[in-house]
């Protein structure tokens, strides 16, 4: 199956504030996951093309990196994910950036199922949860997305 996931968010700050937040990714200091409540990222050299690792039992390897603009990973687990995910930053204007999460793959038989039942859930929680994070650091009003029952389910079954 051919997967095309996209979730982008309008950060009422310069590009340069929100560059700052990507290049901290997978650090003791993320500023762009919401840690606090998923696994951190982890890459074995940090940030850097070539580094391996991931989050919960999602894994990949770093392929290319542009600092304060771009970062794409290619999946090497779960088995039959086969594609990438990639964060991008992009200048909309000198006081709006655009922030992106995508996930271009295409999945076997089995990982379609696994896709389509907890992934799918799980990550569009989890990457609004992270551009919350990010967001929130700007702002006096504070968003909190709230997880549907799928996700709360699925979150309670994987403890």
């Amino acid at each position: 199956m051919k997967v095309l996931n996209i979730h982008k968010r309008i950060i009422n700050q310069p590009k340069e504030k929100i560059a700052e937040l990507l290049d901290t990714l997978a650090s003791e200091n993320d500023r762009m996951l919401a840690t606090d409540k998923w696994p951190r990222m982890k890459l074995d050299k940090g940030l850097q093309v070539g580094s391996k690792g991931g989050h919960g039992p999602i894994r990949y390897t770093v392929q290319a990196y542009q600092q304060g603009e771009r970062v794409e990973f290619k999946f090497s687990k779960p088995e039959g994910f086969n594609g990438i995910h990639r964060f991008e930053i992009t200048a909309l204007d000198a006081q709006r950036t655009e922030i992106k999460h995508t996930i271009d793959m295409n999945t076997s038989i089995k990982a379609t199922l696994i896709w389509s039942l907890a992934v799918r859930w799980l990550h569009d929680a989890y990457i609004e949860d992270a551009f919350d994070k990010v967001e929130n650091q700007f702002s006096t009003v504070k968003n909190a997305y709230q997880w549907n029952i799928w996700v709360r389910f699925l979150r309670g079954a994987l403890r």
